[in-house]
């Protein structure tokens, strides 16, 4: 092992912290940013940085670990970004009442995958006319019924049940997976290696 070998390692654990840093930033002001960009240029821009940081991982890893630290890097970015939309203002709540609730199975292909998952569509009727629909793993309410949906009135955000988005699942998730990342960064050289 060549005496460059430890510190690339050591910088390599270092790129789920940089990594997560830059992506919460940059999906932060994509969400909140009073002249935040499109929603094209915000998606390209945030895929851009968890390929490029998974990129850069799996090279300054190498070896056969670094595939699985790349794939806990990437899911762990995922996972930042969507704590990042979950923890995002929804300034405004609306009382909005159901007109139509669809129901949509979904399912996948394959042995040992998901079963089947059910989503919920409710088409719905509030002032002002956004929100105009509401996905949800559940049913809110019965057409007719009345929900009170949060929304936020710049449309950067999707609308969400007044109370019901909270960030903490996925941003332990994502602190989790980056870890590991971290960890399998820093472990140094596997034996057969």
């Amino acid at each position: 092992m060549s005496e460059a070998e430890p510190r690339v390692s050591g910088l390599a654990a270092l790129v789920p912290v940089v990594a997560a840093a830059a992506l919460y930033g940059w999906a932060h002001w994509c969400y909140a940013g009073a002249s935040a960009p499109s929603g094209t240029v915000a998606l390209a821009g945030g895929a851009a940085l968890i390929v490029g940081a998974s990129v850069l991982y799996f090279v300054c890893v190498g070896g056969s670990r670094s595939l699985f630290g790349a794939l806990f890097l990437a899911l762990g970015l995922l996972l930042t970004v969507a704590a990042t939309d979950q923890a995002a203002s929804r300034a405004e709540v609306a009382p909005c009442v159901v007109r139509e609730v669809r129901e949509q199975k979904t399912s996948s292909a394959g042995e040992g995958l998901p079963g089947e998952r059910t989503v919920y569509r409710h088409v719905l009727n509030c002032p002002g006319g956004y929100p105009d629909e509401l996905t949800d793993g559940r049913r809110l309410a019965a057409a007719g019924g009345e929900i009170r949906v949060a929304y936020d009135p710049r449309h950067r955000v999707s609308p969400a049940p007044e109370g019901g988005s909270s960030p903490w699942a996925a941003g332990l998730g994502a602190v989790v997976l980056l870890a590991l990342s971290a960890l399998v960064a820093a472990a140094g050289p596997f034996r057969d290696e």
